[in-house]
C-alpha cells in the first residue's frame, strides 16, 4: 500500500519570497499543507491566491516573532519555554494573542483553519496548549481543526545533531499535548520529520530529505521552510531557497516513488486512518 505523507511549509505570510515559494510548490503538488502567520505582513495580500489551491491551510500560532508594532516585548523562545514550564504565563495574555491570531486568519481566508500548529512549536508548551485546546473546543465545537504532533519520527541515518534537536522538540511537550488533544477528540499527524539546523545548502538538504522519506511512515508530517527568488541575502534566506530548489526538483518524485510514498492532505485521509496523537510506535530506530 502506498504510504501518505503530509509535506507542510511553515511561515506563509512572513514575506513575499516565502509566499511565492509555497504557492509554487503547492501548485506542483509538492506541498499538501501550508502554515500561516496570521499577522504576517504579506498574508492578507497573498491569502486569496493560496486559498484556491489544493492544500490544507493552517494557523501557525506565534508567541515569539514580532510581526507588527503590537508585538513589541515578545519573549525569546527560551524565555517563553521557561515561563511556560514555571507556569508564569498570564492566561489573559495567552488568550488575547490566540484570539487575535484566529480572528486574523478567519478574516484573511473567510473560514476556520484546517489545522493548527506553532511557530517554533510553541503550541505544545504548558498553558499555551491548554488554552489553545479550550479555544478550539469553544470556537469550533465538533468541527475542530487537526493539530500538529511534534514527536520525532524514525531517525535511522539522521545525523546526531539533527536527531538530538528532533528529540528535544518532542520532549518539550509532544507527549502531553498529544494526550490532551486525543482526549479532546482532535486528529493529528502521526510523527514529525524535517527537523535540522537550517544550514548546509542544497546538497545537505537533499541528503536529509532522502533519509526522512526513507524513515517516513503512513501519516507522518514533514515540515519545511522554503522560499523562492529570495531577495534577502541572509544565511536563513539562502537555506530557504535551497529547500525550495530541492523540493521543486524532479528528483523528489523519484525519491517518493522509491519509498512507496505520496504527498497527501491530512484532511483528505479518512478519520481513524492515521495514528493517534501521542501514541508511541512499538519500535524506533536509534539515532545514527
Amino acid at each position: 500500500m502506498t504510504k501518505r505523507i503530509v509535506v507542510c511549509g511553515d511561515d506563509f505570510g512572513m514575506n513575499a519570497d516565502i509566499d511565492e515559494g509555497m504557492i509554487a510548490l503547492v501548485a506542483m503538488g509538492r506541498l499538501s499543507a501550508v502554515s500561516c502567520l496570521a499577522q504576517g505582513p504579506t498574508l492578507a495580500a497573498n491569502a486569496p491566491r493560496l486559498a484556491v489551491l489544493d492544500a490544507d491551510i493552517g494557523l501557525h500560532i506565534n508567541f515569539t516573532e514580532a510581526m507588527d508594532a503590537s508585538d513589541a516585548g515578545l519573549p525569546s523562545l527560551s524565555g517563553l519555554i521557561l515561563r511556560a514550564y514555571a507556569r508564569r504565563l498570564e492566561l489573559a495574555w495567552v488568550d488575547q494573542r490566540l484570539a487575535r491570531q484566529f480572528d486574523a486568519f478567519e478574516a484573511a481566508f473567510g473560514r476556520a483553519p484546517d489545522y493548527v500548529d506553532g511557530h517554533q512549536h510553541v503550541h505544545q508548551l504548558p498553558i499555551i496548549r491548554e488554552r489553545l485546546l479550550l479555544l478550539l473546543k469553544q470556537r469550533y465545537g465538533a468541527s475542530m481543526p487537526w493539530v500538529r504532533q511534534t514527536a520525532p519520527g524514525m531517525l535511522c541515518g539522521i545525523p546526531l545533531k539533527e536527531s538530538i534537536k528532533a528529540r528535544i522538540i518532542g520532549a518539550l511537550g509532544a507527549g502531553e499535548f498529544g494526550r490532551q488533544a486525543r482526549q479532546a477528540g482532535l486528529r493529528s499527524n502521526r510523527r514529525l520529520l524535517g527537523v535540522y539546523g537550517f544550514e548546509g545548502g542544497k546538497r545537505r538538504y537533499a541528503d536529509l530529505l532522502q533519509n526522512w522519506l526513507f524513515n517516513a511512515r503512513d501519516g507522518d508530517l514533514l515540515m519545511c521552510h522554503p522560499a523562492k527568488d529570495c531577495q534577502d541575502g541572509s544565511a536563513m534566506a539562502r537555506q530557504r531557497q535551497a529547500e525550495y530548489d530541492v523540493l521543486a526538483s524532479p528528483k523528489l518524485g523519484d525519491w517518493l516513488a522509491a519509498n512507496g510514498m505520496r504527498i497527501a492532505r491530512l484532511s483528505a485521509v479518512p478519520a481513524g486512518a492515521e495514528a493517534r496523537p501521542g501514541v508511541t510506535p512499538r519500535r524506533q530506530a536509534a539515532a545514527s
